[in-house]
């Protein structure tokens, strides 16, 4: 990690956490002053998007997340933005596009069971609601380790390649 990164991480931790999703102007102006501090750098912008994707501004959440990925993201940090903008998208109504950015976090992080319900959440926008229920079924048949749930594992993934069957472009 950089002194750059370094300092950037702890002006980050500087900003009080959880956001109010009702009052955002302070963490907003907070964050604001952490990119005027590190123009450019993709984590600043990252948090920035979040910001604004908390606020209910999508539209500028997506610039920002545009910007963060354009300037590189590795690793968890990666993970959350695509996962995020994947989702604003979806929230814009661009819902091919959040369908081939999730994908792309998915295949990047087939281990992330957040991507997998939100890549669900986008199936549903798009139409495809038995492919949908399928990822998600999936899902649960994968991340619940339940012995109640476990035990049918093998209808469950039946019934979940019958949905997916039935609408949409797979799980």
């Amino acid at each position: 990690m950089t002194d750059t990164d370094s300092a950037l991480r702890d002006a980050l931790a500087g900003i009080p956490r959880p956001w109010d999703p009702e009052d955002m102007q302070e963490t907003l102006a907070a964050l604001h002053a952490v990119l005027d501090r590190f123009p450019d750098q993709a984590l600043a912008l990252a948090e920035v998007g979040g910001a604004h994707d908390t606020a209910g501004d999508e539209a500028a959440a997506a610039r920002y997340y545009e910007r963060a990925l354009a300037a590189g993201l590795e690793g968890e940090d990666l993970r959350r933005v695509l996962l995020q903008y994947g989702s604003t998208l979806k929230n814009l109504g661009r819902l091919n596009e959040s369908l081939r950015v999730l994908e792309g976090a998915r295949a990047r992080f087939p281990e992330s069971e957040s991507l997998r319900a939100f890549h669900a959440l986008s199936l549903h926008a798009a139409g495809w609601s038995g492919t949908a229920v399928a990822e998600l079924l999936l899902l649960a048949a994968d991340a619940v380790p339940t012995a109640d749930l476990q035990r049918y594992q093998r209808s469950i993934r039946g019934y979940a390649a019958e949905l997916a069957g039935e609408d949409g472009p797979g799980t």
